[in-house]
């Protein structure tokens, strides 16, 4: 069925209406507007033509609004509200400080790098709401494809046939143990070195490239527990249970656990990755937020570059 309107109402003279209501002048109100104020009295004539009754009592420079122009005024109010906070609504998102953040992370980034980057990032952007999500690798992957988040934060995925890849950083393998552990003598701690000791061992992608490392040194695999994840292993490890080998990003998730670190050899590097859908639109937000990410894996490789 077609509606037809008449007298549709122009938000234009609707602004012009509201700006004299206001500034009580046609003058003030052009100022106001940016306009000349004969286009200002040509607008509050058309208006008033529009809506068939007289909206000011002219006397002089004042315009004296009519009870009708009160009562109207008050309807427009909230219309011009809403539009102010549109506005306000517009400029946060075209300057990133409003908008709504969905990620999902593996726990070795999710526990560790991210939630400071997340700090440091919402303080700054006091507009934008986060869900944030820690789950194991194939549900991050999957709820990147299917929309339900806009990034995945990973590590050890260098690419994926459906999803872009974004490469944010690489790092080694290291070895957590107790404090007081008879390997932390060593600068480094190899496979064979590990095979003495009872230690954890990991059921993750990490866990088949220590599988691997410990093959080629021609070292027997057989751990005293397995873990899915490594800050398990810094738990455990924690817990005295045995010698873990671990990704850099949960080793420090543990600096809190009273635990030592030491380089794992052979050197066996891991990289953190965000992934995103190939042809989603992607929002500010979130674009700015892995660079984030990257800034601050870039600085923490940057401060332990001196040790190594």
């Amino acid at each position: 069925m077609k509606i037809h309107r008449k007298n549709d109402l122009n938000l234009r003279l609707l602004e012009v209406f509201e700006a004299v209501m206001r500034c009580h002048t046609t003058i003030d109100a052009a100022e106001e507007l940016g306009i000349s104020q004969p286009a200002v009295s040509t607008a509050i004539k058309k208006f008033e033509k529009q809506v068939g009754f007289t909206l000011f009592d002219r006397t002089g420079r004042l315009m004296k609004p009519t009870e009708e122009a009160r009562l109207l005024l008050n309807e427009v109010e909230p219309v011009f509200a809403l539009l102010r906070n549109i506005e306000g609504e517009i400029r946060d998102l075209k300057s990133t400080k409003s908008g709504r953040l969905r990620v999902a992370a593996t726990p070795p980034l999710g526990h560790s790098a991210l939630p400071e980057v997340l700090k440091d990032f919402l303080e700054e952007r006091p507009g934008v709401t986060v869900r944030y999500d820690i789950r194991r690798l194939e549900t991050v992957l999957e709820s990147v494809e299917t929309g339900a988040v806009e990034i995945g934060f990973v590590l050890g995925l260098e690419h994926h046939r459906d999803l872009e890849v974004i490469q944010l950083g690489q790092s080694e393998l290291v070895c957590v143990m107790p404090v007081g552990h008879p390997l932390s003598a060593n600068d480094f701690i190899t496979p064979a070195d590990i095979g003495k000791h009872k230690f954890i061992g990991l059921e993750s992608n990490i866990g088949v490239t220590i599988r691997r490392a410990f093959h080629e040194a021609g070292v027997v695999h057989a751990p005293r527990a397995e873990v899915r994840y490594c800050h398990t292993a810094c738990v455990l490890a924690n817990a005295g249970i045995g010698v873990g080998i671990v990704d850099p990003y949960s080793a420090h998730f543990a600096s809190s656990l009273n635990v030592e670190l030491r380089p794992f050899v052979p050197k066996t590097a891991i990289t953190a990755a965000a992934v995103i859908r190939s042809n989603a639109n992607r929002s500010r937000v979130a674009m700015e937020f892995i660079e984030a990410v990257k800034d601050c894996l870039k600085e923490a490789e940057t401060k332990k570059a001196p040790a190594s």
